[in-house]
């Protein structure tokens, strides 16, 4: 019978801590590309996402991005336009939190971008906010 000569299963891939991440190029926009904010995660892959443009996109995270970079609501991506269908979208880069705020000081992203903040665009989708105030003490028995 011969060797097993594999390495085992995802267990050795967990031990391994690369940190790639350890300061790359700042990456900026060319045409055909959009910076964004992500609004929702939609699941699958995919996003919704309000370009700086004003547009509101969809947004799908390429092949290799997928499972290896986590993107949240909130956080400032690039995207890639496509030609054919301009309310959807790739997503190409997610930027750090340093890395949109160095984009803002160089003046790519607007002055009112919200970096890091999860509540980006409040009271959409009709979700209906309740205020509850001083109606005054109501009697049981008058009613």
């Amino acid at each position: 019978m011969p060797k097993n000569k594999g390495k085992g299963g995802k267990n050795r891939r967990r031990g391994k801590n690369e940190n790639e991440d350890d300061k790359r190029e700042l990456i900026f926009r060319e045409d055909g590309q959009e910076y964004a904010q992500v609004i929702k995660m939609l699941g699958n892959g995919r996003l919704e996402a309000q370009c700086f443009d004003g547009e509101k996109r969809l947004a799908h995270i390429r092949g290799k991005m997928r499972k290896k970079v986590w993107i949240n609501q909130g956080d400032i991506v690039l995207l890639s336009l496509r030609d054919f269908q301009d309310d959807k979208a790739d997503v190409i880069v997610k930027y750090t939190a340093d890395e949109a705020r160095n984009l803002k000081a160089y003046g790519e992203l607007p002055e009112n971008a919200k970096i890091n903040e999860t509540d980006t665009f409040p009271e959409e989708d009709g979700e209906c906010t309740f205020e509850f105030g001083d109606e005054g003490d109501i009697d049981i028995d008058e009613i």
